[in-house]
């Protein structure tokens, strides 16, 4: 079973990355689904899809969790039935979670991919980068800049929220692993700590919601 990574983060927080390497027979041995589950599965056209959605269920029992634990709320946000907060990410053959006794949390796993380069005035100043000469480099960049807009966008969970207008990430070098976000929205400041990994062409950033705003 390929759990590909486990990062602890303090004392409550946890990230379980898996690589999906099983055919989809084997994903789905030992694992049991809610009615509603079984049936999103259904409506999944795609194999990956299916074999991504199956490998969540085994980071989540990693965690402790069976997929009866978990639900989504109005707008599509997961929670746990017993209080504790969970981020849910798929991009090709990586998934993860990130579980959390106390904060809010948010995960992203994303492909670097040049197509970002295309679309990167959507969600970010462009010009704030037209000092990086290395094209490998920026694509690096830009990909760590989405997915900590995802991440700070799957906490928020606000329709409305844009991750070009509210959404800011404090500059960092890529020799980092950290930075830091906020949310701008609606009259409100929210503030983030952000932290990021690169493997394999993928990058992972994951964000913890401060409290103290």
């Amino acid at each position: 079973m390929p759990l590909y990574n486990t990062l602890t983060v303090g004392s409550s927080i946890k990230v379980y990355i898996w690589k999906i390497e099983e055919p989809e027979n084997e994903l789905a041995d030992g694992i049991e689904l809610t009615p509603h589950c079984q049936n999103r599965m259904a409506g999944m056209k795609s194999e990956m899809h299916r074999r991504g959605f199956l490998s969540i269920r085994h980071l989540m029992s990693e965690a402790g969790y069976v997929d009866a634990d978990l639900y989504y709320d109005e707008v599509g946000k997961p929670h746990l039935n017993d209080g504790k907060h969970i981020s849910i990410t798929h991009s090709n053959q990586f998934t993860g979670i990130i579980v959390s006794e106390n904060d809010e949390v948010g995960i992203d796993i994303e492909k670097q991919r040049d197509k970002i380069l295309r679309i990167a005035h959507k969600f970010t100043p462009i010009e704030e980068y037209r000092t990086i000469a290395n094209t490998e480099a920026l694509i690096r960049k830009l990909t760590v800049v989405w997915g900590c807009k995802e991440s700070l966008y799957k906490i928020y969970a606000e329709k409305g929220l844009s991750f070009l207008h509210h959404i800011v990430i404090k500059d960092f070098s890529l020799m980092d692993d950290f930075t830091t976000g906020e949310v701008l929205y609606q009259g409100n400041k929210t503030n983030f700590d952000i932290r990021f990994l690169e493997f394999e062409g993928f990058t992972c950033v994951y964000a913890i919601r401060l409290t103290n705003n």
